[in-house]
């Protein structure tokens, strides 16, 4: 596993409350169920999106925030198992919050630039290790049901998400506003103007599609 640079102070992580008060609870499901009302409004009404339940996010936050767990597979770069059960799977699918690490290859598709690296450290990093979890109020789902998380090494030390980006094996993702947004972005800077990771030999064409449109 590689040698991890230790912070001399604690990140700016606010550690939230393990349950949601039920006013903020309200005021989310509020914004989600509009935000699904109006986005599918103008939907035929064979696919338009069934909301989800009131108790999604606070039955995550009891689960699963502030709390510690095995890894017990690395997916890719930002994707990875814990030892949690998740409805009928044994195991709960983790999504880093604001990173996009390069795809390996999948489905057909070969590998992006710099996916074996990214899987590579992600797999040195954590496999077999206990992360801890931290969830935000904003969401704790994604894409597929995977939950949305700031994944910390040791409790209140080492961001992982963060430590990707610094790395150059992540892109600070943009597309999705978040609690440590400009912070990934300076991280990401910095490690830009250093050449480390990816960013030694990148070029626009080499980079996901999302950010292809971002540099143009």
């Amino acid at each position: 596993m590689p040698r991890l640079r230790k912070r001399k102070r604690l990140p700016t992580t606010i550690y939230l409350p393990r349950r949601l008060p039920r006013g903020l609870a309200l005021v989310i499901l509020i914004v989600v169920g509009l935000s699904i009302a109006l986005r599918d409004r103008d939907r035929p009404a064979a696919i338009r999106t069934t909301a989800v339940a009131a108790p999604t996010v606070d039955s995550d936050f009891a689960r699963y925030h502030d709390k510690s767990f095995r890894v017990v597979r690395v997916v890719d770069g930002d994707t990875f198992d814990i030892d949690a059960a998740d409805g009928d799977s044994p195991n709960t699918r983790i999504r880093l919050w604001g990173v996009d690490t390069p795809e390996i290859a999948h489905g057909g598709k070969p590998d992006m630039y710099f996916g074996p690296e990214a899987a590579r450290f992600a797999h040195e990093s954590l496999d077999g290790s206990t992360v801890h979890i931290v969830l935000s109020p904003l969401d704790t789902r994604g894409r597929y049901g995977r939950l949305l998380a700031y994944v910390f090494l040791e409790r209140g030390d080492v961001m992982f998400n963060e430590l990707l980006i610094e790395r150059g094996y992540a892109y600070a993702d943009s597309r999705f506003k978040h609690h440590y947004d400009d912070q990934f972005k300076q991280a990401e800077k910095r490690a830009r103007r250093a050449g480390m990771g990816l960013w030694s030999k990148v070029t626009s064409d080499k980079m996901p599609a999302w950010r292809q449109r971002l540099e143009r």
